[in-house]
Formats: C-alpha cells, structure tokens, sequence
C-alpha cells in the first residue's frame, strides 16, 4: 500500500511557496520553522522526489516541486470545500465565506452587506479582502477566496459567474464649469486632458471607456487616481471632469462637494455587478442565495 502525503505537509510546503521565506511560512502556518522544514523533508522522502534544492543561504523549488504546490493547492482546496460541505449540510448560510471584492464596489456596498448578513444570517460570517480584479481572480483560482464581487464583463474563464445587477455611469464637473459644457455633452468638445480616470489596473476605467465609447485618448489627462475619492477632489478644484457610478454616488462620494452630475453621452453607458466562484466548490447554493441579496440590497439604492 502507498503511504499517502500528510495534508499538514501538503500545506507547509504551499505556504513556503507562497511566502518563500522558511520562517515568515512558520509563522503562518503557526508552527515552528524547524516543524515546517522537517514537514517538507518528510514529504519529499514519501514521494521520492527532491522538491526544494538548498543551500546554507537560499532554495528554490525545482520542477517537480512547482508542479505539486500547484496540484496541492487544488487538493487542500477540494478537503475545505469538503468540509464546509458536511459542516453546513442542510444548513447553507452558516459557516465562513472569504470575500474579494474591487475598490470601486468595496466601499459602497459590503459594509450594508455585512450588516443585512449580520442579521438575517447570523451564523455566516463575511472575511472581506480589496483588491485589484486580476490579483483576486489569482486568488480565488488559488483556493485562498471563496468568492468574489466583481465588475462584469471580466475573463471569468474556469469560474461561474452570476449577475447581480446593473451600475450606470454618470459624469461630475464642478458646478461653476456646467455653464462652459453644452447638455448633452459632447467629447470632442471637451478641452484636451480634461477627463480624469483612475489607474489601469482598475478596472473601471476599461469598462468607463468602453461603455461611454470614450475613444479620443487626447482628453484623457495623463494622471491616473489610485480611487474613486482622489478623482472627486481632483475635479471638485475645477480640474476637468469625470466618470463615477452611481452606487459611488448614492453612497455619498459627492457629499461636501460642489460636483454636478450628467448623464454621459451615448445609450446609458452601465457596468454589470457580478458574483464569481470556482466551479468545483460545493456551496453554490451559499453564493447563490447571497447573490440574491446582494441583488436586493443594489435594487434599494
């Protein structure tokens, strides 16, 4: 009979993958760095394989060994899916959910969320991680999220998505410039570098782009806000305008502001506010139910 790998193991040395670094990996893992070490050595002498090729002051993983951080990530997060599945049978809004969302929904929605959970499901808990849409598709592809809340369309290739609803896009400019703008507005006659958009890892600025059919680069001004709210200041000092949706808006982004909203030009330019997770997991029926509220709480806006 084979001797099968220690799932501890299988996390020790994933956790050293991630971190590389033997005592940060320790510390995560919460055990000694000695306790990880001798972990990884005794997996390496069950499958026979040298995983890690060291020296007295570095490692690297070799070839074999990238491939089975990368087959135990799939492993470890098969046996969590497992267990949430016999701990929550029958049972599907209990349990933990690790939560990813973008800058751009993350503080307009997820504290009411974590609220309205906090009360109807009160055996769910919400652990909540902001990040960019490309590091937390890696993450979930990972097993490290459960789920994410994302701006549709993305490349969701792998995963399911669910649609949750539907965020139009509205432009603001100083009060004192409305005058200056003939309604409806149009972008050639905008003066060149006046329309402010955050970085390009957000990816609100695709999406602004592309739904506002925005294609002359030349009103693009070349400084790129790392928020929403450094956009609102920097076109509530007369700066030119912007692009913000409209749960920014309803949550109160233009509060002691002196900002006007319009409509953008074209056919109501709108992102779509969706739900992602791996297709393997076994608590759709957890996502989807939290869809639906989800979907409540932005048909309330």
């Amino acid at each position: 009979m084979k001797h099968l790998p220690s799932l501890k193991n299988l996390y020790y040395l994933v956790h050293l993958h991630q971190e590389q670094n033997f005592n940060r990996a320790a510390k995560v893992c919460h055990v000694s760095q000695s306790t990880l070490s001798s972990g990884i050595q005794n997996l390496e002498e069950q499958l026979g394989h040298q995983l890690i090729e060291r020296d007295h002051k570095s490692f690297m993983f070799t070839a074999i060994g990238e491939e089975v951080v990368r087959r135990s990530r799939n492993l470890l997060t098969d046996v969590d899916d497992l267990v949430e599945l016999v701990q929550n049978q029958g049972a599907p809004m209990t349990g933990t959910i690790r939560l990813g969302c973008i800058p751009t929904i993350a503080p307009f929605l997820l504290s009411r969320l974590v609220r309205h959970c906090q009360h109807k499901y009160p055996e769910l808990t919400l652990l909540l991680k902001e990040d960019t849409t490309d590091r937390l598709l890696g993450a979930l592809g990972k097993g490290e999220l459960d789920l994410l809340l994302l701006a549709l369309p993305v490349d969701t290739q792998g995963f399911h998505s669910m649609k949750v609803g539907v965020d139009p896009f509205k432009m603001v400019m100083h009060c004192d410039l409305k005058d200056d703008v003939p309604l409806p507005i149009d972008y050639q006659k905008l003066p060149d570098e006046s329309i402010f958009l955050l970085q390009s890892e957000h990816c609100i600025t695709g999406h602004a782009i592309s739904a506002c059919q925005l294609g002359d680069s030349a009103k693009v001004n070349p400084f790129a806000a790392t928020s929403l709210h450094t956009l609102v200041q920097m076109v509530d000092s007369k700066l030119g305008t912007t692009f913000l949706p409209q749960m920014a808006i309803d949550s109160g982004i233009l509060t002691n502001t002196q900002l006007c909203v319009f409509d953008p030009p074209g056919e109501a330019p709108y992102r779509d506010i969706g739900l992602v997770w791996r297709q393997t997991t076994s608590r759709i029926l957890t996502f989807r139910t939290l869809g639906l509220e989800i979907q409540g709480l932005l048909e309330q806006s």
